[in-house]
């Protein structure tokens, strides 16, 4: 008997340790989903304002036929892969973490994390339609305009665990205008052509922001020039570079020569400007790939892209002209920028992601075919006509 009764009390014993150890599990589990509500970087603290919701009548006229709804859903998922970085970093739970609640109110889901092998940082993420989440709301096919799928990328996350990795992509461009020897490259076009395989190039969007913006430029190039054209969406791409420098220098080198032969005698004719000639007399496909950069005057990162605007037209952020397709008399190599001047700001105020999704933001918008844009752009034409590849034929994609 005594010791039936020794059992009893340790069983008594253990079943209250084991209740008091679910009160405290429950009460950090409360605390850490406090912790998270004020949060400054909580959708609901510094996220965008008066956003519309999805909802049956996107069946009839579409929100993401407007470029600001767009626009804005587009820069809160690059925020949600920042915040899927600080939550890893931060041991955040599903439930506790920051990064869902920038996606979730958009009828999206995550699927897929692109992770940084040599550090294990996530710099990635595939945002899929979340069909159940659109029924549970009445909305019955997805919106048109709304892709199926977006690859987006961060940029440089400034700490510890992440920023030795961060910042050697960034020298990596810096020094030869080229992300394509990173690992982060390969694993980004990989992505992003499996997305395509398996919905569709229409269907689909790539978009970044600083470094991952750099990154999404020269992934979508790349597949462009399959023949493959995604849509793009590039916040404060990187414009500067070393390698850049150099090249201007030799630029205005080489006028100064053609200036200084052409008050020489000429020795024969027909033979200047060769090779502009050559470039010229290549036959362009029919199609375009035409990124979207959105850059701020007042960020040295970003404002040499907005250098020699051609077709410049003033846009009072109504949506329209932010989907307008680009005129089929546009010249070759360009892009469609939005510039946003707010006259002299802080360079973190100017770089970053925030103002992208802000009530006030007005832009201007151009067809642009800048010096640093053609560069980017002009191997997708460079080629003969011949060996150009035609865009490569898709299963029609689910809805």
């Amino acid at each position: 008997m005594a010791k039936k009764g020794a059992e009893e009390a340790k069983s008594e014993v253990l079943q209250v340790v084991e209740e008091a150890g679910g009160e405290i599990d429950c009460a950090n589990q409360l605390e850490l989903q406090t912790q998270a509500q004020q949060h400054p970087y909580a959708f609901h603290v510094s996220g965008p304002r008066n956003v519309p919701t999805i909802n049956w009548r996107d069946l009839i006229n579409s929100t993401w036929k407007d470029g600001k709804y767009k626009r804005t859903v587009i820069a809160c998922f690059i925020q949600a892969v920042y915040l899927l970085e600080l939550d890893r970093q931060e041991s955040r739970s599903e439930e506790t973490g920051l990064a869902p609640k920038w996606w979730t109110p958009f009828k999206y889901k995550l699927v897929e994390t692109l992770i940084d092998e040599r550090d294990g940082s996530i710099f990635g993420a595939i945002l899929e339609w979340d069909r159940a989440a659109a029924l549970a709301d009445f909305v019955l096919l997805r919106p048109k305009g709304a892709p199926r799928a977006v690859l987006v990328l961060r940029g440089t996350l400034l700490k510890s665990p992440t920023i030795r990795r961060d910042i050697e992509d960034d020298l990596r461009f810096l020094a030869w205008e080229s992300l394509k020897g990173s690992v982060r490259f390969s694993c980004a076009f990989k992505a992003l052509r499996s997305i395509s395989d398996k919905y569709g190039s229409s269907n689909v969007c790539i978009a970044g922001h600083s470094l991952g913006a750099g990154f999404a430029l020269q992934v979508g190039k790349a597949l462009a020039k399959e023949g493959v054209f995604v849509e793009a969406h590039l916040f404060n791409p990187p414009s500067l570079s070393l390698a850049s420098s150099l090249r201007s220098m030799g630029e205005k080198a080489g006028m100064m020569w053609k200036r200084v032969r052409a008050m020489l005698p000429s020795r024969s004719t027909g033979d200047d400007d060769g090779v502009e000639e050559a470039q010229s007399s290549v036959t362009l496909g029919s199609k375009q790939w035409v990124p979207h950069l959105y850059v701020n005057n007042s960020d040295y990162i970003c404002c040499y892209y907005s250098d020699n605007p051609v077709g410049a037209e003033r846009s009072g952020d109504n949506g329209d002209k932010e989907n307008a397709k680009p005129p089929e008399t546009s010249t070759p190599c360009a892009a469609k920028l939005f510039v946003f001047s707010k006259g002299k700001q802080k360079f973190m105020e100017a770089h970053g992601l925030e103002q992208w999704w802000s009530d006030d933001l007005e832009l201007q918008m151009a067809v642009n075919n800048s010096k640093l844009i053609s560069r980017q752009l002009k191997s997708l034409y460079s080629a003969p006509a011949t060996t150009q590849q035609s865009p490569a034929k898709r299963p029609a994609p689910a809805t």
